[in-house]
């Protein structure tokens, strides 16, 4: 991908009145086209390859919660930056997931092109897959560039989404005491 996408960008630079061929744009095409991959790369990601079987065996029927995880995403409308965090909470069902693998999950949705309505849905569903758990919770708060940088240009404006599924969703309790404790409540 990167040797076409370097072309591709080489004729937008082009295309926006640019000399691809000036010295401060010479090797622009090919970085642009090595970042769009990287940051794109949760296409190629397996969400079996990413847990790696560390889910292990517990007595814990509490509540974990991880939060402030940062990421990086675009938007599938403008392309364009979001960036923010993701607090994660589950009530195990006999197994707890390793916490790395969190990270490591919402990289792999953060890096495609979507709607952060998607991505919050995406992750919960795959936390509630690879655990079994009780009860999963996650919200989201980001920062769109597409909302700063262009249209209404609106700098202080933060999207929130949440998903609740389960004991999160069925048991205000539950769900009390996720947004609680990410200091939502």
């Amino acid at each position: 991908m990167e040797q076409a996408g370097a072309e591709h960008f080489k004729a937008l630079l082009s295309l926006i009145g640019e000399d691809p061929t000036r010295e401060g744009l010479a090797k622009t095409p090919e970085r642009a086209a090595k970042a769009l991959a990287f940051l794109t790369s949760g296409y190629e990601a397996d969400l079996q390859d990413i847990i790696n079987g560390a889910t292990f065996e517990s007595e814990s029927d509490e509540m974990v919660v991880v939060k402030d995880i940062e990421f990086h995403s675009l938007c599938e409308h403008h392309m364009l930056p979001f960036s923010g965090r993701c607090h994660v909470a589950y009530i195990p069902n006999g197994r707890v997931l390793g916490l790395s693998k969190f990270a490591r999950i919402i990289d792999m949705y953060a890096r495609r092109l979507q709607i952060q309505e998607h991505m919050t849905r995406n992750i919960a569903d795959a936390i509630r897959q690879v655990t079994d758990a009780q009860g999963v919770g996650v919200v989201i708060e980001a920062k769109h560039m597409c909302m700063m940088m262009r249209g209404v240009e609106k700098q202080n404006s933060l999207m929130r989404t949440s998903v609740m599924l389960g004991t999160m969703r069925n048991s205000q309790a539950a769900r009390n005491e996720f947004l609680t404790l990410i200091g939502q409540m």
